[in-house]
């Protein structure tokens, strides 16, 4: 078996991300948590109170060699384009209704070939003319990942209610569903 990688992206509220990388059975695993912070292990409380300088996360397992034909294997590629599909990537103030650093977006690369993956993709959207204003997520290297609390983990399906409640209500789904023609969580990769 190859050697696994991890792919980190900051795009707002983790609950909200992690449907869409979970929905692609070819990762290994999607785990939401804090990082780009300087305090040890924070807590959700100390990340949202914006002292920790931590981004509500989603870090991604998933096997690197990916070839053409077969359908089970996923590239960093194609997890950048399920991030794009998940985010505003031109508010500089945080995601929707949730404001402040840990809400920021991000892409935190962890190779020389991340970074470069990630810094095309973003060129390549911001050329696309998809969007009127320039795109600001931010390229950041990688560090010190903290999963969340246990009872952010699966979120969607644990509280399923309070999630499509807060999804919708936060702006983020009829943002998506105006961006994206209606299937904002879903992917073209699987």
């Amino acid at each position: 078996m190859a050697e696994l990688e991890k792919a980190v992206f900051a795009g707002g509220c983790f609950w909200c991300l992690e449907p869409a990388f979970q929905a692609t059975h070819r990762i290994e695993s999607a785990v939401v948590g804090y990082t780009g912070g300087t305090v040890a292990n924070p807590s959700y409380e100390q990340v949202t109170r914006g002292t920790t300088g931590h981004r509500e996360a989603i870090q991604v397992t998933f096997d690197p060699q990916k070839i053409s034909y077969d359908p089970q294997k996923i590239s960093y590629s194609d997890l950048l384009e399920i991030f794009w599909r998940q985010i505003d990537p031109t508010d500089s103030g945080g995601q929707f209704a949730d404001r402040g650093e840990s809400y920021k977006t991000a892409i935190f690369y962890s190779s020389a070939e991340q970074k470069e993956l990630a810094q095309a993709s973003k060129e390549k959207l911001d050329a696309s003319g998809i969007y009127a204003a320039p795109i600001i997520t931010e390229l950041i290297p990688a560090s010190q990942f903290y999963p969340a609390e246990d009872y952010h983990q699966h979120y969607y399906e644990k509280e399923p209610e309070h999630y499509g409640f807060y999804k919708y209500g936060s702006g983020r789904q009829p943002y998506l569903e105006k961006m994206w023609g209606g299937k904002p969580s879903s992917t073209d990769f699987d």
